[in-house]
């Protein structure tokens, strides 16, 4: 706005205030008593004594140049979850692109605008809904009240940080809301009531959901509920609508469980979104119970029980035959221990209570029949895991492999033990396998391994190789059988590197993650498709033995599928990255193999209740001063500006202050009565004076 002047008077007086009327007080009180006594002159006397006190009282005419500022408007755009509903961001759209060209026809306005979306970048966390308050008082802080002609919120009313009314002031403006959805919507919604943030594999959970119908007339009382675990419908069943439902259910394996949880849709309902729920349960292994049996004593024997016993969470038991081989003097089976060996206790009727069973160095001599290890092939094949640590006599005919075992068995000897020394190395697929691909890290500076001295000669028949020996001969195969897994390492030195032996090497981290990826952990998968949030980007990774790039199909909650192209990153890992479109459970696929990966709170606030509404803003509008409108039942309102202490808002207006807000860039100051014409006055009243007195 050009600027303009203004003139204003002012007084500057000579002396303090308290002396200038005292001084005012003593000239009236002298007056008056010349007035009483009707003494000559007294007027003129007193316009002398008024003109003396003028001059003190020295008034100003001040002028000043005032650049009056631009009011703000401020437009809040809500573009949280619950707008991209039905039409509700083409209605939002339009409305602000109409509304801007109002606010702009005005002079001596501006006009901010304020877009508002949920956070989605965090994968964990609580999440608040639609903070549009929140973002407005940050937009207004360096904005002086007085400069505030209004603000507009463009939404549908869903909004969850909406203030106490004490706390609301009119000096901040009008606050206007104008209504994206429409009246009287209905909707049904799937609450997650409890859950638990993990629970023990294979041990029954419960969670508890309940299904709630908004805005219906005629109430229904039954729905069906499907339930679905990591993308596997395991349930359905009928519920009751409004109560709170108890279900029941098991994790499968470690780490994260995806459980969705939907309801069937209500007839008209504004949105499916919010039918489903959705819950990532970790799950953790009680006690892992291993059974280790030692066909004799030998250096390496500690070594398995050191490392097994380390870990808190496994249960060992463990039994050693110490009975030398050569030894047969017709002593019968069952006198051969202190105890009695319980037999058919652990291989029969506990079997399947273990999660993994080692034969270490052991060798058939009677103890376990034949029936036992073919409960224990069985055992493999329906989901367990068997590791055989082989000494010398799997390559005599006291093997293992010559027993039922050998259906499971990936490797069979040759009949040929290997000793001399070597060194041992990862096999072109075990850099890629997620078990080795770590034990030595690519890197000139790493140290090499120590040797070992023995290896039974074996031809892999199954699985996948991830160690060599002599001659690229298999060291160490792994094989998925059926449901379950096996593993075999073909030497019993690998104590040398526990002890340190020439350098020694990774004896503990090779078995444990040996002992692990039998045991079905997640993280040692050697296919897996998994993704971790980045900020505002998805980073996708794929464990693969296989080399060549793959292209990854990630499908966004709201059911659009991208194609992301991932490139190699070493060690069997491949990576790629794509946008976050919108919080919720997002689908990653490539051929057979399916994942889900959470991103963001999976049930936010925003989605309790979608439906449009004015019971949250009306209380605001009517303390501010402002107005409610449903724009697609009345449209968009007409705009005009206002005095601030006039009404802001009625049906067919809304207000924006005209606040006259300035800032003063320069000024001048004039004196009313120049001390010369002063002097002139103050002679001429006391020459009256003098000649009314004398007469």
């Amino acid at each position: 706005m050009p600027e303009n002047l203004a003139y204003s008077l002012d007084f500057s007086p000579h002396i303090s205030l308290e002396w200038l009327i005292g001084l005012a007080i003593l000239s009236a009180a002298i007056l008056t008593l010349g007035i009483l006594r009707n003494a000559r002159g007294s007027i003129w006397r007193g316009g002398l004594l008024a003109l003396l006190l003028f001059m003190l009282a020295n008034p100003v005419l001040l002028a000043e140049k005032r650049n009056y500022l631009d009011d703000v408007a401020l437009i809040v755009i809500d573009e949280s979850d619950s707008q991209r509903i039905g039409k509700r961001q083409e209605v939002t759209s339009d409305t602000y692109e109409n509304l801007v060209g109002q606010l702009e026809a005005f002079d001596n306005l501006q006009v901010e605008t304020l877009v508002f979306k949920n956070e989605i970048s965090s994968a964990t966390g609580d999440e608040d809904g639609s903070l549009l308050f929140s973002s407005r008082q940050d937009a207004l802080i360096n904005i002086a009240p007085d400069r505030i002609a209004a603000t507009i919120m463009i939404t549908d009313g869903q909004i969850h940080d909406i203030p106490n009314l004490e706390n609301l002031s009119k000096s901040e403006g009008p606050i206007h809301f104008l209504l994206s959805g429409n009246k009287n919507e209905k909707d049904r919604v799937l609450q997650l009531v409890k859950a638990p943030a993990f629970g023990i594999v294979n041990q029954p959970i419960s969670l508890v959901v309940k299904a709630e119908d908004f805005g219906v007339r005629d109430p229904i009382a039954t729905a069906k509920l499907s339930i679905m675990l990591d993308g596997q419908l395991i349930q359905n069943r009928p519920i009751q609508v409004g109560e709170d439902v108890e279900i029941e259910l098991s994790l499968p394996h470690g780490g994260a469980n995806f459980v969705e949880i939907t309801v069937d849709p209500l007839d008209g309902e504004l949105t499916e979104k919010n039918n489903t729920a959705y819950v990532t349960i970790n799950g953790v292994r009680d006690r892992l119970q291993v059974l280790l049996v030692s066909g004799e004593p030998h250096m390496g024997e500690r070594g398995w029980r050191n490392i097994l016993k380390s870990d808190p969470s496994v249960d060992l038991v463990h039994f050693t035959i110490l009975r030398p081989p050569e030894k047969q003097d017709g002593t019968p089976i069952t006198e051969l221990s202190l105890i009695p060996f319980p037999i058919r206790d652990l291989f029969e009727k506990k079997l399947n209570d273990f999660d993994l069973i080692i034969f270490d160095r052991y060798r058939r001599r009677g103890v376990l029949p034949s029936t036992y290890l073919r409960n224990i092939s069985r055992y493999v094949e329906e989901g367990g895991a068997l590791l055989e640590a082989a000494g010398p006599a799997f390559a005599t005919a006291l093997s293992l492999y010559r027993t039922p075992l050998s259906d499971v068995l990936p490797g069979r000897p040759t009949g040929y033990v290997f000793n001399e020394g070597y060194v041992p190395a990862i096999s072109d697929i075990g850099k890629r396998h997620p078990v080795t691909g770590q034990l030595k890290p690519d890197d000139i500076n790493s140290p090499e391994w120590g040797r070992w001295f023995r290896m039974i000669e074996a031809e892999a028949l199954a699985g996948q190789t991830l160690m060599t020996g002599p001659d690229d001969q298999p060291l160490l195969i792994l094989e998925k059988r059926l449901n379950g897994r096996v593993a075999q390492l073909l030497s019993d030195h690998a104590w040398l590197w526990g002890r340190g032996f020439e350098g020694g090497g990774p004896q503990s981290e090779l078995l444990r993650r040996v002992s692990h990826w039998l045991m079905k952990e997640p993280e040692l998968e050697e296919e897996q498709l998994s993704a971790i949030v980045e900020g505002d980007n998805l980073v996708l990774y794929r464990q693969s033995l296989e080399e060549a790039p793959a292209t990854v199909t990630v499908t966004d909650p709201d059911g659009n599928s991208s194609f992301v192209a991932l490139s190699p990153s070493g060690s069997g890992r491949q990576t790629g990255t794509t946008p976050i479109t919108t919080s919720g459970l997002y689908t990653l696929q490539h051929n057979d193999q399916k994942s889900l990966v959470a991103v963001g709170v999976l049930n936010p606030k925003e989605l309790h209740d979608l439906r449009a509404t004015t019971d949250k803003v009306l209380p605001v509008a009517k303390t501010t001063g402002g107005g409610v409108r449903w724009l697609n039942e009345q449209g968009l309102p007409d705009f005009r500006r206002t005095k601030p202490n006039n009404s802001q808002a009625s049906t067919y207006w809304m207000g924006l202050r005209a606040n006259e807000k300035f800032e003063v860039t320069g000024y001048k100051r004039q004196a009313l009565l120049p001390p010369l014409l002063g002097l002139i006055l103050a002679m001429a009243f006391l020459c009256l004076g003098w000649w009314r007195e004398g007469r």
